[in-house]
């Protein structure tokens, strides 16, 4: 039968397996695992349920995998049909931003809320670095970034993991949880999971002077139990340049930003791209300012990536 256990820690060539009674063990894999139409580089993730048997003499083994509530994967690279399964059976994906020192685009954030739109886990926004802003500009745009996500339905914290300022309310959003924490190199990630978990001691890199970004510090994902009441985990993931959204369909790029798709809703054709076709409620809105045309340029971007000829070799 074997015994069972949740994957708390992938080294490449090894899991980390806490099982049921308490104990931690190193496993190797046993059998093949495979998701179903999706080449992986990965077959057991961080956050799976599995079954160990561990009475052979040289090592212990995964044999059996639970069947996943969801999980979230990036592509290995934009030319790669290979993915990598970053976290499975999560509650919530938290994105660490920052507006300054480095600066997070709105178009990596967008990335980001669509790829977890699509795997259907709800996502969180952190806005990290809250003691660096320094000017009335600086607060303007933390205001004006947290009234867009806000508006549209996404929970935004600001906080300073320097200070400590704020985040006892992240503390709480992540209580009893499994929170998947993901962001660019430099947004102080790894302060900030230091901060909910003391005595942790995660590694935290220096900022690139020359590029303003961070050294990356995290090679593979990681779960890290929160104490406290409820318990919960955070799994930290390797900082990434650019978060590789899955293959979307062209047609279904619009169902994972939620504004988009409701207003989508009035256009005069089902089928309607929002980019040149006539009555598309989309445009006017945007015209109108109900959408942000920061959205709809992360929207166009998305739907360049997803068309189908992008990569082809002209004939």
């Amino acid at each position: 039968m074997g015994e069972q256990g949740l994957v708390i820690r992938n080294t490449g060539s090894s899991y980390q397996v806490l099982l049921d009674d308490g104990k931690s063990v190193n496993c190797r894999i046993k059998g093949k695992f495979r998701l179903k139409g999706i080449r992986t580089t990965n077959p057991v993730a961080v956050g799976d349920r599995v079954t160990v048997d561990a009475s052979a003499a040289d090592a212990a083994y995964i044999t059996a995998i639970e069947p996943r509530r969801n999980y979230i994967i990036r592509r290995a690279s934009n030319l790669s049909k290979e993915a990598h399964i970053i976290a499975a059976n999560i509650d919530q994906a938290v994105l660490v931003a920052s507006l300054c020192h480095p600066a997070t685009s709105t178009t990596f954030i967008d990335r980001f809320l669509a790829t977890a739109e699509a795997y259907g886990v709800p996502a969180v926004i952190v806005i990290n670095k809250t003691d660096l802003l320094d000017d009335n500009d600086d607060r303007e745009l933390l205001d004006a970034i947290s009234y867009l996500y806000r508006s549209i339905g996404y929970t935004v914290v600001a906080l300073s993991a320097a200070t400590g300022e704020g985040v006892d309310k992240l503390r709480t959003l992540l209580d009893g949880k499994i929170s998947l924490l993901s962001g660019n190199s430099g947004v102080g990630k790894s302060t900030l999971i230091n901060d909910l978990i003391p005595g942790l001691g995660l590694r935290t890199g220096e900022i690139s002077m020359t590029h303003d970004t961070g050294m990356h510090t995290t090679t593979f994902s990681e779960m890290f139990a929160l104490p406290g009441e409820h318990g919960g985990y955070i799994i930290d993931t390797p900082g990434v340049k650019g978060f590789g959204t899955i293959d979307f369909d062209q047609h279904e790029v619009a169902h994972y930003f939620p504004e988009i798709f409701s207003t989508g809703a009035r256009c005069r054709y089902s089928n309607c791209t929002h980019t040149h076709e006539p009555g598309c409620a989309v445009r006017e809105a945007l015209e109108e300012c109900r959408i942000a045309q920061s959205r709809y340029a992360s929207y166009l971007s998305i739907l360049e990536d997803a068309d189908p000829d992008k990569y082809r070799k002209p004939q």
